[in-house]
């Protein structure tokens, strides 16, 4: 081969927004004249030069050229060690291409500044705000958060103590201004504080501390001031809100005393004139007529035995036993028929129970008297154990509800429109089990049990 090329030195240091040179020794043992050009190859190529860019050399001569290296003073070259390289390229000879190496230490550097967000806050309890630090450098930075106050009348207290911040960075820290004292009513009260964000040296750009030193060397801090305007926890306009609500209160009261009460009262003398009092007299005496009672008021010749008549169903036309019952309304009339009309009220109950696999199970709720009719208005049905299945209530064998048992526990059903059940009809409940249910925290039972309620209202056929 006839290129030689060797560096001055290995290695070299760097220092950020510096110019650092290393020299390269060219050695032309070939038998002609040569020119080489060179290119720096790593992570430092984008910062660095070779001076000259070319070297001619005649046979047997040397010369020299120098790597220019300036790495910018920011965070976008980390601190620390790097390897590059010179290719040196002879122009006629491209196969003879030499690569001395070397390693370059960009050294590390610190710079951080910080920022109060906001500079000043107000509240009645406390003042909220944050602390902004920006890691410039190119090595790790440590930075230890303090505070303090102007006077002892308040306290500043932050989120964390420190913040590891990576280079090219910003971290934010939480900090609170708590006043010593509450301050209920009164004017506003301002407190001043300072913040401090000291920077914590580290040697190297990786650790905190210097090689072989015990204790970190605390640069100058950063001093940021502050204040906070601790506010009342009660309004100044409170105090007037409070006497002006007074005030209208008692003048409500007084304007109530003294035009509307006697208004009132006025209006309820002229109400009670004599046509009102003949009126409430007349409504006082028609119930005697016989008409709610069913001809309870006895008449003249006999009229007892008609109002008793009257009130168990009209079966008479009007005549008393003993007289003609004029005196009871007609005995059956108004009286009677309204009585019968109502009805008697009717409820009934059937529980059935019926086990898994062995076909459905039935049970009769009511059955309709003769010379009767049954007006179904309620419907209640129960699954208290929860089972799976299907319940069918039915009138007359139709089926009036067809339920599926998993999907109730308690439902009840209420016609506007009664069922009518006619005399001698039966209601009835059929289950069919497919599952026994499990009532919580009790034994699982070995058949299904639901139970029907129903309600209406039994008339008689002669109404």
């Amino acid at each position: 081969m006839s290129l030689t090329a060797s560096l001055d030195a290995s290695s070299v240091t760097a220092e950020p927004g510096a110019q650092t040179d290393l020299p390269l020794q060219i050695l032309n043992s070939g038998s002609t004249v040569e020119e080489y050009r060179f290119e720096v190859v790593g992570a430092c190529a984008a910062w660095s030069t070779v001076e000259p860019r070319t070297l001619s050399l005649y046979p047997g001569a040397s010369g020299t050229v120098v790597l220019r290296l300036t790495p910018p003073r920011d965070s976008s070259v980390p601190a620390g060690e790097t390897p590059f390289g010179i290719r040196v390229v002879p122009t006629s000879e491209l196969s003879e291409t030499v690569v001395p190496e070397g390693r370059v230490t960009v050294a590390p550097f610190t710079e951080v500044t910080s920022e109060l967000v906001p500079r000043s806050s107000n509240g009645a309890r406390r003042g909220s705000h944050q602390l902004a630090v920006d890691n410039r450098g190119n090595a790790p930075a440590t930075v230890r958060l303090s505070g303090r106050t102007g006077t002892e009348r308040a306290r500043v207290d932050f989120a964390t103590a420190e913040l590891r911040i990576p280079p090219g960075h910003a971290d934010f820290a939480k900090l609170r201004v708590r006043p010593a004292k509450r301050l209920w009513r009164g004017t506003p009260v301002t407190h001043t504080f300072q913040v401090f964000a000291a920077l914590v040296a580290a040697e190297g750009g990786q650790e905190p501390y210097a090689p072989g030193v015990s204790e970190p060397a605390v640069l100058e801090p950063v001093v940021l001031d502050g204040s906070y305007e601790q506010q009342a926890i009660l309004p100044g306009w409170l105090p007037r809100a409070l006497i002006l609500a007074a005030v209208v209160a008692i003048a409500l009261v007084g304007l109530w005393y003294a035009l509307l009460r006697p208004a009132v009262k006025s209006a309820a003398r002229e109400a009670i004139t004599p046509e009102a009092v003949a009126s409430a007299a007349e409504k006082t005496a028609s119930p005697s007529s016989g008409t709610a009672d069913g001809g309870a008021t006895a008449g003249t010749g006999g009229g007892n035995a008609g109002a008793t008549a009257g009130a168990e169903g009209g079966a008479n036309s009007g005549a008393g036993q003993n007289g003609t019952g004029s005196g009871a309304s007609s005995g059956s009339g108004t009286g009677a028929g309204s009585a019968q009309g109502a009805g008697a009220p009717t409820s009934a109950r059937v529980e059935v129970r019926d086990a898994v696999g062995g076909g459905s199970a039935s049970g009769s709720a009511y059955r309709v008297p003769a010379g009767s009719t049954f007006e179904l208005t309620d419907i209640v049905v129960q699954n208290p154990q929860g089972d799976a299945g299907t319940l069918v209530v039915s009138s007359q064998n139709d089926p009036v509800l067809r339920l599926a048992l998993e999907n109730f526990r308690d439902s009840d059903y209420h016609f506007v429109t009664p069922i009518l059940v006619p005399a001698g009809g039966e209601i009835t409940m059929t289950v069919d089990c497919r599952q026994v249910g499990r009532p919580v925290q009790a034994p699982r039972p070995s058949r299904c049990a639901e139970s029907l309620f129903l309600g209406g209202t039994l008339r008689s056929n002669s109404e």
